[in-house]
Parts: C-alpha cells; sequence; structure tokens
C-alpha cells in the first residue's frame, strides 16, 4: 500500500506554529515515502466549528506551499459512519451511557489514591461511577462510554510500533495501564453523535492512513486509538509523535495563543520562509 499521511485541523480557531509544524512533518514524510499527504477537517463539534476558520486553514496551508487531494473529508458528513461503529461496539456489550457531570467527576476524585493518576489524555481520569448502567438505555442527556477493561478482554495482546525521539519502538496495550491513566473514554459526546478518539481511528482507516504524525501530548492518547482499532479489527498505522511547538516560558501553543497565528505573521508581513526558520525546517 502506497503511504498516506494526513493533517487533520479543527476549524475552531486560528492556525499556530504548532499546527504548522505538524502539517509540515506529516507532509514531508509523505514526500520522502512516495505517499499523498491529506488534509481532513475535524468538525464534529458544530457548536465551536466556524466557515471562516475552516477558509482560513485552507488559506494557510497553501501558503505554506502544502497541497492535498480535494474534496477534502469533513468529520460532519460522516455521523452515520460512526453511529454504525457505536452500535456495534454497543451489541458487543462495550458501551454504557454515563450521566454523570463534570462536578460529579471531580466530587468522585476529591479523595485521590496517592501514586495513583488523576489525569489522562481527556482531563480528569473517569472513576467509572456509570460502569453499572452497563444494559440501560441512553438517554439523550447521557454520553455513551467505552469500557475499557471489559474492551481489552476482547483482543489479543496487541503491539504497535512508535516512531520518534522519546517513545522509540513497539508498545504492547497493558490493561492495568490503560484503566489506571486513561479510563473508560467517551464514545459519543452530548450533540455532537461521536467524539474525537472514535472519529480519528474511523477516519483514518477508511482514508487509508498509514503513517500519522502528531505532537508527543497525544502519546497516551494513541492506546486509546490501538485499542479501538484492534477492538474493530482495523489497521493500525505508524505513529510518530512529534516534539511539541512552545512559547518562550515553555507552554505549549494553544489556539488561544493568537500571537503566534499564522495570519498574524502573515499581517505582519512575514514570508512562508520565516515560518520554516521559526520552526528548522526546510520548505517541501
Amino acid at each position: 500500500m502506497a503511504a498516506r499521511t494526513r493533517f487533520a485541523p479543527s476549524p475552531t480557531g486560528p492556525l499556530h506554529l504548532g499546527h504548522a509544524y505538524s502539517a509540515m512533518i506529516a507532509a514531508h514524510a509523505a514526500k520522502v515515502l512516495g505517499g499523498t499527504f491529506l488534509l481532513r477537517i475535524e468538525d464534529i463539534d458544530q457548536s465551536r466549528a466556524r466557515p471562516q476558520w475552516e477558509a482560513q486553514i485552507y488559506d494557510d496551508l497553501a501558503w505554506l506551499g502544502l497541497s492535498w487531494p480535494k474534496p477534502v473529508l469533513r468529520q460532519s458528513d460522516r455521523l452515520p459512519r460512526y453511529s454504525e461503529v457505536v452500535r456495534e461496539l454497543t451489541e458487543m456489550g462495550l458501551t454504557y451511557p454515563c450521566r454523570c457531570k463534570r462536578a460529579d467527576i471531580e466530587a468522585a476524585a476529591s479523595a485521590p489514591q496517592e501514586g495513583v493518576p488523576q489525569f489522562g489524555p481527556d482531563g480528569r481520569i473517569y472513576p467509572g461511577t456509570c460502569r453499572t448502567r452497563l444494559d440501560e438505555a441512553s438517554q439523550p442527556e447521557d454520553v455513551l462510554r467505552l469500557n475499557v477493561k471489559k474492551s481489552i478482554e476482547h483482543i489479543d495482546k496487541a503491539l504497535f510500533l512508535e516512531t520518534g525521539p522519546d517513545h522509540a519502538g513497539s508498545y504492547q496495550l497493558d490493561p492495568d495501564h490503560l484503566q489506571n491513566t486513561i479510563g473508560d473514554i467517551i464514545l459519543v459526546r452530548r450533540n455532537m453523535g461521536s467524539s474525537y478518539h472514535l472519529s480519528v481511528v474511523l477516519d483514518d482507516a477508511d482514508q487509508g492512513i498509514t503513517h500519522v504524525h502528531r505532537g508527543a501530548d497525544l502519546f497516551e492518547a494513541t492506546h486509546i486509538h490501538v485499542l479501538l482499532q484492534r477492538l474493530l479489527k482495523l489497521p493500525t498505522p505508524v505513529y510518530h509523535h512529534h516534539k511539541l511547538i512552545r512559547d518562550t516560558a515553555g507552554k505549549r501553543l494553544a489556539k488561544r495563543d493568537d500571537a503566534r497565528a499564522i495570519t498574524t505573521y502573515r499581517a505582519d508581513g512575514a514570508a512562508p520562509e520565516d515560518i520554516f526558520r521559526l520552526l528548522e525546517l526546510t520548505p517541501l
């Protein structure tokens, strides 16, 4: 299979230097591997997605010299696909409805055990309060969670290949590790029809993505994605977790950091070569 990489931003704000770095790394990998670089729009959160931000993504990436096949896949067009797989996992007995609010989860974690992680890829690790509701019907106010411990019983001892400066090698999915550091993740969020974890796994599989380039902050999330791939009998890409682009105080960039937005650099008269120099990258 020919190599395929992707960059999958959410149209909820301006692209910053960290986005540019990730996109360029993925595009460069596709070029080196003789493959294809894809752009995907992760817009399942329609409450925050905006057409103007999506248009700006296209414009900024083209300004940086990137190109991609069209039409671009947009997650908001794929809700039936996500729902189909949610039904499959539910029929396997691996999901349960949860109506805990953020305050409920915080209260349940008010007396943390020493040495036990409290936060994972989705924030506060869910304590499993609603896990006994495995057979109950979901209500509109519920989210749908994956029973991680039960899910692991359905898979072989799976290995996934990871490359990168800090996490090189093959990793085995460890049941205790996943339960203690990730917890029962949300598969379907309220008013969204899916979640990042479910959507990204299905999108990568359906688009034939062979290599995923993402920030080191998503390393733990990759374990979730490999678990879902094993459950759904989907291929696992090669994952590369690259360094994070940080500000002068060492804090990683976020969309609220408008001072680092590509649009701001462009408005100040920067050329694409200036962005490459800041990121210590060479143009494609």
